[in-house]
């Protein structure tokens, strides 16, 4: 695992609700692909479970780690992580609230 992966995944192992942060993905459609950058307030950050993968063992788990967004206009979006993910905090809940 990558520097920049650990980085990530330690950022969110520390989400809060009011966390503004910034998200650099790749977005992936056919064979083409883009880099794009989400910028938002955290709403709620979970590793969920999912059964994406066709005929796995019953007993086999599968997680993503997922972030429910709100951008500067009111749009909701959610984000998947991967490993070429790079999650930045801007600004913590906690400071803003101190402000």
């Amino acid at each position: 695992m990558s520097s920049l992966q650990d980085a990530t995944l330690k950022t969110f192992e520390t989400l809060q609700p009011g966390d503004q942060v910034e998200l650099q993905h790749e977005v992936k459609v056919g064979f083409r692909t883009w880099k794009t950058t989400t910028v938002g307030t955290v709403v709620h950050a979970e590793r969920r479970r999912h059964g994406l993968h066709y005929r796995r063992n019953p007993d086999d788990k599968v997680f993503s780690d997922v972030i429910v967004l709100q951008r500067e206009t009111g749009e909701l979006t959610t984000v998947t992580l991967d490993e070429f993910s790079v999650l930045r905090k801007l600004s913590s809940a906690s400071a803003t609230a101190n402000s």
